[in-house]
């Protein structure tokens, strides 16, 4: 068993801008951890996996929310320690648990120890730990080639949008585990309160609740997709009449269409999906805010 962390680098979160933190991660932790560098899809699992195996008991993603992704699937349900040190495009989870964006400052946080005990989610067999979306979003991950990522970053997504905007959407059948089945165009499934940067999507989410809060939003024309944007900004979007919020431990999402579905903002296929919460099932690293 080794105490000393494994870190689990993306040498392609922010291109090369990321590559230029290994050498200032590598003087920051000296010899008190040990850096395995991936090179391509699906490598921060494997990496993930094989720590677990070689008994490392704390477990740090460095990179971006689908780093994350990856050593979170490697290391469920494992009794490992989740680290973050957030040097990806987006850093969702990292923002959700209070972990400052300066990597000292998050080494610090996994220095110190404090740990949280969150809820864990489930997409069919694919873990997540903060957000799920089938429709629109997945398709503007589908379509946001890695070029344009580097080049613009969080707006890259944006620019994809726009060219979705003129697209018939799919028409959704959303099941919950209790009542009657919901149609919609979009939904979204949070396991916390942010959705893709600083807006509070989810209010009153909490990563720690053993629930999953979902919003169906049930029209997507233009106007309607700016009505939404425009009550994300005022918090005011759950007010609406076509958005339906759910608060649940178990949703199914079915269609007859071939429609994407995305989690923690990497495409994982097509519906039909279910999504189920487990109620504390990851132990992470976060700041002492008691």
């Amino acid at each position: 068993m080794d105490t000393r962390p494994c870190i689990i680098f993306n040498p392609c979160a922010r291109g090369e801008k990321a590559r230029s933190k290994l050498q200032s991660i590598r003087e920051m932790v000296a010899e008190s951890a040990v850096i395995k560098q991936t090179s391509g899809p699906g490598d921060a699992e494997a990496l993930a996996e094989r720590a677990v195996q070689q008994g490392y008991t704390t477990i740090v993603a460095a990179g971006g929310d689908g780093t994350l992704n990856e050593v979170v699937n490697g290391i469920a349900e494992s009794g490992v320690t989740l680290g973050v040190l957030p040097v990806g495009t987006m850093n969702v989870f990292a923002l959700e648990l209070g972990i400052p964006s300066d990597i000292r400052k998050a080494w610090k946080v996994i220095t110190d120890g404090h740990t949280r005990q969150v809820d864990l989610a489930k997409a069919n067999e694919h873990y997540f730990v903060q957000l799920a979306g089938i429709g629109i979003d997945a398709q503007i991950v589908s379509e946001t080639d890695w070029e344009m990522k580097k080049n613009f970053g969080p707006l890259s997504y944006v620019f994809t949008g726009v060219n979705l905007l003129g697209r018939t959407p799919p028409a959704l059948k959303i099941i919950p585990e209790k009542g009657k089945a919901i149609s919609g165009c979009f939904v979204l499934v949070g396991n916390g309160r942010y959705y893709g940067g600083p807006c509070e999507i989810f209010k009153g989410g909490r990563i720690d609740d053993g629930m999953l809060d979902v919003y169906v939003f049930q029209k997507m024309s233009h106007f309607d997709i700016i009505r939404y944007l425009q009550g994300i900004l005022t918090q005011s979007h759950d007010r609406f009449p076509d958005v339906k919020t759910l608060r649940l431990r178990k949703v199914r999402v079915e269609s007859a269409e071939r429609v994407p579905v995305e989690v923690d903002g990497e495409l994982l296929g097509t519906v039909p999906v279910e999504f189920t919460v487990l109620p504390g099932k990851l132990r992470v690293l976060a700041p002492d805010n008691s």
